[in-house]
């Protein structure tokens, strides 16, 4: 009885033991926990300066309120350093600037030169397809907030208003109009080729063909595969933040990416992140 009662205690503590190692396994390090950027918001607050290590959140009445000292700490966390393309003394330099005593700079969650990228699938004539969406905040009348579509970049559609650039575009005879345009025929004859005789500076709406397809069923919402963000809030720079599942204190939103930009620095990266310089 003695060695049933000791096998029985043994079985149950090997069995609490290896749910005790899957619970701590699963649960890691709480450090951990507080080092990882879990939330947006939360990335916004460390920015800023804005929360103390335990994630507790600071207001303006509070002592440590955006300290200078804290936030460096924080600044240098926020960085993907599994990127070995971040360079780094450009991120001392970003540091340094964004943390200046005399000038510092903060992130505003409603101040805009912010915008989501959205990778996701759709179910587009019968095949799943990726879409790239981009979203934007915007003022709701309420006076709170809401995320609104901007754009989308979508390969199917791409291809569908491709134009050949290698030779001259199609157009309509110059004195067509004395003809009453009748000649129109010639354009329509090839629906394929008919954006041939639209405008140089010309660039098809795709999200108004996307709400068209949504709307009519021939595009239906499957799932999102991946989120990014890009600021252009501080002046001069220009930074992305993916999100890094990942075990270590280095994960949660982070910056991914990270240059210094002029004014017409900013409108080409901005048109290259749009796909709109393809």
């Amino acid at each position: 009885m003695k060695y049933y009662v000791a096998a029985i205690f043994l079985l149950v503590t090997l069995a609490y033991s290896g749910r005790a190692q899957v619970v701590q396994e699963y649960l890691g390090d709480e450090s951990m926990l507080y080092a990882e950027t879990k939330q947006m918001n939360q990335f916004f607050r460390r920015f800023n300066g804005e929360e103390n290590e335990e994630g507790k959140r600071y207001y303006p009445r509070d002592k440590m309120y955006r300290d200078p000292a804290l936030r460096e700490k924080y600044l240098n966390m926020l960085f993907d350093n599994q990127n070995k393309q971040l360079s780094s003394q450009l991120k001392s330099e970003f540091v340094r600037e964004v943390n200046d005593k005399t000038k510092p700079e903060f992130l505003d969650f409603h101040g805009g030169d912010w915008f989501a990228e959205v990778n996701a699938k759709f179910r587009y004539k019968g095949k799943e397809e990726n879409a790239v969406l981009f979203l934007k905040l915007e003022r709701a009348p309420n006076g709170g907030s809401k995320w609104i579509f901007t754009r989308i970049h979508f390969q199917p559609y791409v291809k569908l208003f491709e134009i050949d650039t290698t030779s001259q575009r199609k157009f309509l005879h110059p004195l067509s109009h004395e003809l009453g345009f009748m000649n129109l025929r010639k354009a329509f004859r090839d629906k394929d080729e008919v954006q041939e005789y639209t405008a140089q500076e010309y660039y098809p709406d795709f999200l108004s063909i996307f709400l068209y397809d949504i709307k009519n069923s021939n595009m239906s919402f499957v799932t999102v595969s991946e989120v990014k963000f890009h600021f252009f809030q501080i002046e001069g720079w220009y930074f992305k933040i993916n999100r890094h599942n990942r075990k270590g204190y280095n994960a949660g939103w982070l910056i991914s990416d990270l240059l210094k930009v002029t004014p017409d620095d900013k409108d080409l990266l901005t048109r290259y992140i749009y796909y709109e310089s393809e």
